[in-house]
């Protein structure tokens, strides 16, 4: 008899881990509470404009290919993936625009024209964190379940170029003589919902990895990906329950057993894997006494992320900028305090937008187009009532987006619009705290010090995600959807 597996939430390491199993033999059942796949990677359409709701960046694709390999599939045969180069458009308070390339000699170019004297500090920079880079890869592809792992000869030769002491920012500067490449190559770390003077600068290579190896983006949207991954899924044998949310992991004798759905129906396994995010997963669906490492009181007193404030905009019209545009504020290190220090909402705010449909035509109506805005905002431990300043807020993103000049007459053309602030992300996605890069990644919250692909909690249980290791971002929730898979195919062995 096939051993069986639970999954709780359909997000992209969910997805991964089920497809895996599936496709070892494993009876899997995969619950989500939403009518559609993908979590914060799931498509939002609104009277024909389609928008990702959360990631927008498809970096280190090779980690992507490696998961379709292990289901027996191409990628290419899935997916339509476009590059996106130059990465994105960099504006600077001082009107400096800075366009950063994959290709190397556009980069070095751009380079000279925008930041001379920096071209050959970058050619020290490809080198240096391409060293560090091949290094720490093999440390993220495998699980941290022992304090053993710390002394297997992986970990040790990486151990000098992790960097736990600095941060991002000092670690790229030491780089660059302009101030604004060094943002350039340091904000980053957004991206983990950190401060780059904060931020670890084990993560350096996340620049590197853009710079190196390009950014694509997959006709229809990164949101594409979790429902190919839903097809293979089903093809595989896989049970998905849309709409079907888990109200309780069933735990005895230290063991999970199973799950609960809301609607009170016990569904038995052998093992369950869990996709929820990590704190909203340990408060809501796990009783306080399976849980006393992340008891509640022990969860609030964690490090998380920042948060965010979305806008998708429906336009009667294509703007002709770039697909992805990065503005930051006058004092960008004043804006990062603000947002992870003093918790309060910036008068200066940095901002993201993609105008996807310059790509991708087949995201809006014909002759129309989406724009999506990412504001980085603190999250919901800050206290912010957003029920009150939501609208004060999207007037103020508006005004500064329209302070651009080629998108002076944005407030004239949007059609349709919608908006998510942090306490949406907390109560409508049950995103902890609205923090949706999830735990931060500190020193103390990383690797074995992370909570654990093989939970450590109690047995027959698996994590994937942003909260577990090897951290937030796409590439590595895929990779901590193999991780803990392997896992489980391990403690649990199929036999036919």
């Amino acid at each position: 008899m096939k051993k069986t597996v639970s999954v709780i939430g359909a997000g992209p390491g969910g997805l991964t881990a089920a497809c895996l199993l599936a496709r070892r033999g494993y009876s899997v059942d995969l619950f989500e509470k939403n009518d559609q796949v993908g979590g914060r990677n799931a498509r939002l359409e609104i009277d024909g404009f389609k928008f990702d709701t959360g990631p927008t960046f498809l970096m280190l694709l090779s980690l992507l290919e490696e998961v379709f390999h292990e289901l027996g599939r191409n990628l290419e045969d899935y997916l339509e993936l476009k590059r996106i180069d130059p990465l994105y458009r960099l504006r600077f308070s001082d009107g400096t625009d800075f366009h950063p390339s994959s290709n190397l000699g556009v980069m070095l170019d751009e380079i000279k024209r925008v930041f001379p004297g920096d071209e050959k500090h970058y050619l020290k920079f490809l080198e240096n964190e391409g060293r560090k880079f091949d290094y720490i890869i093999p440390c993220l592809r495998v699980p941290y379940s022992t304090p053993g792992a710390f002394f297997s000869r992986r970990f040790l030769r990486a151990l000098p170029h992790l960097d736990f002491m600095k941060n991002v920012y000092d670690r790229l500067a030491s780089y660059f003589s302009h101030e604004q490449m060094r943002i350039s190559t340091s904000f980053q770390a957004k991206y983990l919902g950190m401060s780059p003077w904060h931020c670890p600068a084990t993560f350096t290579i996340l620049p590197y990895i853009e710079h190196k190896w390009g950014i694509f983006h997959p006709i229809g949207g990164l949101n594409e990906i979790s429902h190919t991954m839903a097809r293979i899924f089903a093809e595989e044998g896989g049970r998905l329950h849309l709409s079907t949310p888990v109200e309780q992991i069933l735990i005895e004798n230290g063991r999970a057993v199973g799950v609960r759905l809301q609607n009170q129906r016990e569904i038995r396994s052998d093992s369950v894997v869990i996709n929820a995010d990590f704190a909203y997963a340990m408060t809501q669906l796990v009783p306080e006494r399976h849980r006393p490492k992340y008891t509640d009181a022990k969860l609030k007193q964690r490090e998380y992320s920042c948060s965010t404030f979305m806008l998708y905009l429906g336009l009667d019209k294509l703007y002709d900028i770039p697909h992805h545009n990065v503005v930051f504020a006058k004092d960008y290190h004043q804006n990062i305090r603000e947002i992870i220090e003093s918790k309060v909402l910036s008068a200066d705010p940095s901002y993201y937008l993609q105008n996807a449909c310059i790509t991708d035509p087949t995201l809006a109506p014909p002759g129309k187009s989406t724009l999506y805005v990412l504001v980085p905002v603190p999250n919901n431990s800050s206290g912010i009532d957003w029920h009150r300043e939501k609208q004060a807020f999207r007037d103020k993103i508006i005004a500064a987006i329209c302070r651009n000049p080629e998108l002076r007459d944005l407030s004239e053309h949007i059609e349709v619009e919608k908006v998510i602030t942090p306490a949406d992300w907390e109560t409508e996605y049950h995103v902890y705290q609205g923090a949706v890069f999830n735990l931060s990644h500190t020193i103390f919250q990383m690797l074995y010090l992370r909570p654990r692909n093989r939970f450590e909690e109690f047995g027959a249980s698996y994590l994937v995600g942003g909260g577990t290791h090897p951290g937030s971002g796409l590439p590595t929730i895929y990779q901590s959807g193999r991780i803990s898979s392997d896992l489980l195919t391990a403690d649990l062995p199929q036999k036919f």
